[in-house]
């Protein structure tokens, strides 16, 4: 039987690396409730600027109804990220869920899915925040414009995330209120007035029939929930029992605004006449019912709620980012921090990336929805899957909650009903998707590959004419030492017992999924003489079964534990995130969280 354990810490880089300022900020503060709901929320409460209008036009008088049925799924995920993350606490959301339930380079994929949404969510929301900006100030350039509101966020996400919390909430507050007075406003004016539109637009029959109009109204409405799994990627930035506080606050609010607005813009303007005003529905239904002013106001809001969407893809992606380079899929140097303790390469290379496709796509982002629309509903279906993994192959990894099997399945069927709604409604998203999706696809396989890659271009030198052995042996030598170095960074494995079988799988997992050739597994013991009698010679036997892998055998007495843990990782130069153990029980001690990130492979 395998030592448990498991991860606290994507936040925390190898402690052996850290430069004096880096340990001044090792352990920032966290965020609380509030923080937390408004750097998430601000992503997902902005759907109510477009997801109204769409789902009117899909499912026409149904849409309230499509809006509710997505309040259904979202209620049922609430439940699927609490039970994932509570049981994994760590940055990654959905590479982390499949991280810890399979295998690296499944995980990787999610991962990538998940850039490719924040990606496309930062360059839409910034775009689309500075052309409401232009539309009331008409001398602000919409391109350069948007790359100065990208730099903005650059900085402040570099300051820190409690500076980038307090930018955050001051725009969800204003956000709120701006929403509760449009919709005060609209239930006047229908109160006096009367519900003649309404009644005319519930007479208009649904688009192509009720069960169409309520499948791509639904598959439409979907889109109004993008954002709900940003907080699972910066979980390790807030305190503890914030994150299903966050989940519940983004529910609340979706199952309030979204199909109320939905209602009430069914009450004031005709169906008819939806499509004129999609972009800007909103603004048009505060002008009816209360005056120009409130349009205005609504201008104003869209263009500050649209900004707080691009912290939000720079806060997430931070954090996902730097938990992909603790675990080797992303180049170390984003490790890096700042004086403010700030992995600032990460959040430079992200602005980079936003730029680049803001001028490739010369500032027709309409492509971009594409890529938006069908990696958040694919993040989304693998969180579930993610879900489903870890309740079969870590049943007893404790856990504060327990999605129902009900739950999981149907909020997974309807993300992929959502999704197949989206593709089957704009097919053309769907190349474009591809054409982003598979070059980040081949860009990922090769950091995961590389060393397969650095032995093929060894093959080939090595197979160079004669005329060309010297330059090619020294060019050779320096590959041979690169793979050498990436090969050199140990990894650890705990163990409790020596079951061969389990021992066998930890080898098999490692030369599959890890870029080693030292491995070294540690037994705990409070005494020489409870030293599993059988595991030495088994680690013999593993050693010679594995020629590609040095197996040492390392007996430690203490007591297994996360100051252990920290003292070893320091002692042996091994990063937290390349110590390994097996799935704890229900009565292990310790909180995964406490351990400061070591990884479940068994």
């Amino acid at each position: 039987m395998m030592e448990p354990g498991h991860p606290q810490a994507g936040a925390d880089a190898d402690r052996s690396q850290m430069t004096e300022p880096d340990a001044k900020h090792a352990h920032p503060k966290k965020l609380g409730q509030w923080a937390a709901t408004a750097i998430c929320g601000n992503d997902i409460t902005s759907s109510c600027l477009y997801v109204s209008a769409l789902s009117i036009i899909y499912a026409g008088k149904l849409a309230p109804l499509a809006l509710l049925l997505v309040v259904g799924v979202l209620f049922f995920f609430r439940s699927v990220y609490a039970e994932v993350v509570g049981a994994l606490p760590l940055n990654g959301g959905a590479y982390n869920a499949l991280l810890n339930t399979t295998s690296k380079s499944r995980a990787s994929l999610a991962a990538l899915l998940t850039i490719l949404s924040y990606m496309a969510t930062a360059v839409l929301s910034a775009s689309e925040a500075m052309k409401y900006t232009h539309d009331l100030v008409s001398q602000v350039p919409v391109t350069g414009a948007t790359i100065a509101l990208l730099a903005a966020f650059m900085i402040l996400t570099m300051l820190g995330i409690t500076e980038s919390a307090r930018v955050a909430i001051a725009i969800f507050v204003f956000h709120l209120t701006t929403i509760a007075v449009l919709i005060v406003g609209c239930a006047i004016h229908i109160a006096s007035t009367g519900f003649g539109t309404l009644h005319a637009n519930l007479a208009v029959p649904a688009p192509g029939g009720v069960p169409l109009a309520l499948f791509f109204g639904f598959s439409a409405a979907m889109l109004g929930i993008s954002g709900f799994e940003s907080s699972a990627n910066f979980v390790e930035e807030q305190d503890k029992g914030v994150f299903p506080k966050t989940l519940r606050n983004m529910w609340l609010a979706v199952a309030v605004i979204n199909p109320l607005l939905a209602l009430l813009a069914l009450s004031l303007v005709p169906i008819e006449l939806i499509g004129e005003h999609e972009d800007t529905l909103l603004a048009h239904m505060g002008g009816r019912s209360a005056g120009s002013w409130l349009a205005t106001v609504i201008s104003i809001d869209a263009a500050l709620v649209l900004s707080g969407a691009v912290l939000t893809s720079f806060v997430g992606v931070n954090g996902l980012a730097k938990r992909l380079t603790l675990d080797r899929c992303l180049p170390q140097v984003f490790l890096r921090t700042n004086r403010r303790g700030t992995t600032h390469w990460i959040i430079i290379s992200f602005f980079a990336l936003t730029v680049s496709v803001l001028l490739i796509t010369r500032g027709d982002l309409k492509a971009l929805a594409g890529v938006y629309n069908i990696s958040f509903l694919c993040v989304m279906a693998l969180f579930a899957l993610g879900n489903v993994l870890l309740k079969v192959r870590r049943p007893r990894l404790p856990r504060p909650s327990r999605a129902p099997w009900p739950w999981v399945l149907l909020g997974g069927a309807a993300v992929i009903a959502g999704l197949v709604g989206n593709a089957v409604r704009n097919p053309s998203h769907l190349v474009v998707f591809l054409e982003y999706f598979i070059p980040a696809l081949i860009a990922m396989g090769i950091m995961l590959g590389r060393i397969v890659l650095l032995k093929a271009a060894l093959y080939i030198i090595r197979s160079m004419i004669a005329s060309l052995v010297k330059p090619m042996g020294a060019l050779a030598q320096r590959i041979r030492g690169k793979i050498d170095e990436i090969n050199a960074q140990q990894v650890v494995f705990f163990t409790r017992g020596d079951n061969l079988a389990n021992l066998n799988n930890v080898m098999l997992y490692i030369r599959k999924n890890e870029h080693t050739n030292r491995a070294k597994v540690v037994t705990v013991v409070r005494s020489q003489d409870e030293i599993p009698p059988k595991l030495k010679g088994h680690l013999e036997f593993l050693d010679e079964a594995y020629p590609d892998i040095d197996v040492e055998f390392v007996a430690v007495e203490g007591r297994f534990g996360p100051e252990l843990i920290q003292k070893l990782s320091q002692e042996w130069r091994v990063p937290v995130n390349l110590m390994f153990i097996g799935s704890p029980g229900e009565g292990f001690i310790y909180g995964l969280a406490e351990l400061g990130g070591v990884r479940l492979i068994i």
